[in-house]
């Protein structure tokens, strides 16, 4: 990410290689989350035997990401709830 201007102020240039960091850190849980969600997708459609296995690690990335604050609690039950009609399917 780069910074179009540079705070003079020590904290204020501190704040922004700390946001710098958690922005990394917050768009690798998301996608990482996103990544096990599409896997068991995918792996369901194939009808692949893992289907169980991947099942539990999405569920577990979207617990993580609720957790951590990257979405809402709200979102988590109703992608949880998604991936348990599929897996009922």
């Amino acid at each position: 990410m780069e910074v179009k201007f540079l705070p003079i102020i020590k904290s204020a240039i501190k704040r922004v290689t700390t946001n710098e960091k958690a922005s990394a850190r917050n768009s690798s849980q998301l996608s990482s989350m996103r990544t096990a969600v599409k896997k068991f997708e995918s792996a369901k459609t194939a009808g692949a035997e893992n289907v169980e296995d991947l099942y539990k690690a999405a569920v577990k990335a979207v617990d993580q990401a609720k957790s951590k604050g990257l979405i809402k609690a709200n979102k988590a039950a109703r992608d949880k709830s998604r991936l348990a009609a599929r897996l009922a399917k």
